[in-house]
């Protein structure tokens, strides 16, 4: 592990310390479990994208249509 010093309002902190005590963590705690989180983000975004880019490939390659049909709203809606 290595060490990390940041610089922060002490009312922050004081306010941070409080909710942290009160959900039965620590400060360290909380900001390891964020900045794990946040260094994750970049591959939970390449994988959304690789996902959509799948995705509408398959919607290209796709064969279905609605052939020479056309539908008007009403019979669309019709009960």
């Amino acid at each position: 592990m290595t060490n990390l010093t940041i610089s922060v309002d002490a009312e922050v902190l004081k306010r941070a310390r409080i909710r942290a005590l009160e959900d039965n963590t620590s400060i360290n705690a909380v900001l390891a479990q964020y900045l794990v989180r946040y260094a994750r983000l970049d591959e939970s975004r390449r994988q959304r994208q690789a996902a959509l880019e799948a995705l509408l490939t398959l919607a290209e390659q796709g064969q279905a249509g609605r052939g020479d049909n056309t539908w008007t709203r009403d019979a669309l809606h019709e009960r």
